[in-house]
């Protein structure tokens, strides 16, 4: 028995589900859902499926789990799915409503979670309000509105949270209760402070850009166009349209997703996107092709282990993994992946489900994203983005593994990326896609933000401290399959450092192949290679393939990562290296005899002094 089928047949609530129909989604989805019920409690209106926590208080990780639940269940109410119980779930919205139940949910109150769940219920009651406005008695409706306008008066984050205030106002509306919308417009004005061009947004006043901008503000958009479909909403449908070509891109040609930022446990809620642009009538691509970029994400996610035992979606990403969540994920957070069964509002003649599905199309070009300060390249089975990195400041603290999530030289959707289990232990540590530096062998330091961030042409440029003693600046660039990676760096004392290529699945029983040598280090499994090969630094550099800690890698638990090595002197250095990673380890040995040329830095220089832009996201001021 192969450790595929193992794990398919144990642990894949869509094991046998091929993904080729709005049938077959809608099967998906029934399956994700039918294992939460034995964790409803007996008032309908608590969900929890762990002993692990967020930040915020249980009560409102009980409603995660309520709420969440609704981005898929209600639009497939809409398309007619006769398998749904809802009574369970309006005795939840009477209970979690009144403030005399044991399962209250606890008064919204400012920037609170809370917030981010009502959004659903406002979602819920503008669709099938049938369902759960419908059963409840007078008492019990005046307790829902009186959360909702409770909720909807409150100050909110400063970032796609406010899309959440119009959704609970669909939802008033919906039911017939008085709001004060001037609530609504102040924030459909601050929404517009966040946009900066192509369909692009900085995710509130945090200079990011991540998975947020199409699971976020385009979903939320996108469905404001059609249940609303008041004059500013029409910008909404012309963004979601501009950034459907660089989407596209952050997909590779299997499904895989570029995995970059925050909330990856939110898993294939960014399939979210081409179903919004579906359920809101957007043709930014021909049918065939917005189907087949849907479904082939679904299929990738068909083939990770991404459920627990009892087929509960838990923290995590291709694999349950707490390692690399954030601190607001309690163990039903990861259901705003149902994000992505919007489509199944529309029925099976919709052209979205009668078309053809049309395979990814062969992209040999090179994308350049001046916004988000990426140079994408989609070989086949991946899409790789070189990353100027975002946020700015002396340091990138404002989530966990902030420097991993955004700060890595590059970004892959078939090898993920990875954090680090250990701060004080530099020779465990992987550095895929980093260069690390360390003055004890133990506590070492990374690209946490920029100082600067340029693109000219099709290179990126940061400069950049990891601390107070080392400047850095950086250019990257594509040479064929190789990625380029040139290093200035000026360090006022002796370091210790470590640079990382990509990490690959690492096979059972020793059965992989290892290679360490001066100036490279290689790593081959049977399904893939990786390598870094160092390209003339001023320092002599020694390859190490190193074995990771587990459970560091978002996709693959156990990892291999080949590295370069050295110890660099107070002074200036250069560091250049060749970067690359194949799934055909046999044609990646033959990529392997033809390396680019050592970087030339006075050309790199002239190119970012005479044509450097500033990467979009990074210099724009994004107060509301």
């Amino acid at each position: 028995m192969t450790d595929g089928i193992y794990l398919d047949s144990l642990f894949h609530p869509w094991s046998g589900n091929e993904l080729r129909t709005r049938a077959d989604v809608e099967r998906a989805l029934k399956s994700l859902c039918g294992p939460v019920e034995v964790y409803r409690s007996p008032g309908g209106a608590r969900l929890r499926f762990d002993a692990t926590a967020a930040h915020f208080d249980q009560a409102a990780a009980d409603l995660e789990g309520f709420s969440r639940l609704l981005w898929g269940l209600v639009p497939a109410q809409v398309g007619g799915a006769d398998w749904i119980d809802w009574t369970p779930i309006a005795r939840g919205l009477a209970s979690g409503t009144d403030p005399k139940h044991p399962e209250y949910w606890g008064e919204p109150t400012d920037r609170n979670q809370r917030l981010v769940e009502l959004a659903a219920i406002g979602f819920a009651l503008r669709l099938v309000p049938e369902k759960l406005w419908g059963p409840l008695d007078a008492g019990q409706r005046q307790n829902v509105v009186a959360y909702l306008k409770s909720g909807h008066s409150c100050a909110f984050s400063q970032n796609n949270w406010k899309f959440f205030r119009l959704l609970i106002s669909l939802g008033l509306g919906a039911v017939g209760a008085d709001h004060d919308r001037a609530l609504d417009q102040t924030y459909i004005d601050e929404i517009e402070s966040f946009y900066f061009g192509d369909g692009w947004y900085s995710d509130g006043d945090a200079r990011r850009a991540d998975h947020y901008i199409p699971f976020a503000f385009h979903f939320y958009g996108l469905i404001l166009c059609v249940l609303d479909g008041r004059k500013y909403t029409v910008a909404y449908r012309e963004r979601a349209r501009l950034i459907a070509s660089d989407l596209v891109r952050w997909f590779a040609d299997d499904g895989a997703a570029l995995a970059f930022g925050r909330s990856m446990t939110y898993r294939f809620a960014i399939a979210g996107f081409f179903g919004a642009m579906a359920f809101a009538d957007e043709k930014a691509l021909p049918w065939g092709q917005l189907k087949g970029f849907y479904l082939r994400s679904l299929r990738w996610w068909a083939k990770q282990p991404m459920a627990s035992r009892d087929g509960i979606l838990p923290v995590g990403y291709a694999y349950p993994n707490l390692l690399m969540c954030e601190t607001y994920n309690s163990p039903q957070s990861p259901y705003w992946a149902l994000k992505a069964f919007l489509p199944l509002a529309l029925p099976e003649q919709h052209p979205f489900w009668s078309a053809a599905e049309e395979d990814c199309a062969p992209r040999s070009d090179v994308a350049v994203h001046v916004h988000t300060g990426m140079i994408i390249k989609n070989p086949p089975g991946d899409a790789i983005a070189l990353s100027g990195g975002q946020q700015t400041g002396p340091q990138n603290t404002w989530a966990r593994f902030g420097a991993e999530k955004y700060s890595k030289f590059v970004y892959s959707a078939r090898y993920g990326f990875s954090v680090e289990s250990d701060p004080n232990r530099f020779a465990d540590a992987v550095l895929d896609g980093m260069l690390g530096f360390s003055d004890d062998g133990l506590q070492f330091c990374v690209r946490q933000a920029n100082d600067q961030a340029l693109i000219a042409d099709d290179v990126l440029y940061t400069r950049w401290r990891p601390n107070g003693d080392i400047l850095v600046e950086t250019w990257l660039y594509w040479h064929g399959y190789f990625h380029v990676r040139a290093h200035r760096v000026q360090a006022e004392r002796d370091f210790m450092t470590k640079e990382g290529g990509f990490a690959i699945a690492r096979s059972d029983m020793l059965a992989d192949t290892l290679e360490n040598d001066c100036g490279k280090a290689v790593v081959t499994t049977a399904h893939d290679l990786s390598a870094i090969v160092d390209l003339g630094s001023s320092v002599a550099r020694v390859g190490k393939a190193h074995v990771a800690q587990p459970n560091t890698n978002l996709i693959a638990a156990r990892t291999l990562v080949p590295q370069l090595t050295a110890e660099i002197s107070a002074g200036t250095s250069t560091l250049f290296a060749a970067v690359f990673a194949s799934a055909d380890p046999a044609a990646g040995r033959n990529t392997l005899t033809r390396l680019p040329p050592a970087p030339d830095l006075a050309a790199l220089e002239a190119l970012i002094k005479s044509k450097g832009r500033p990467v979009t996201v990074m210099s724009r001021n994004t107060s509301a």
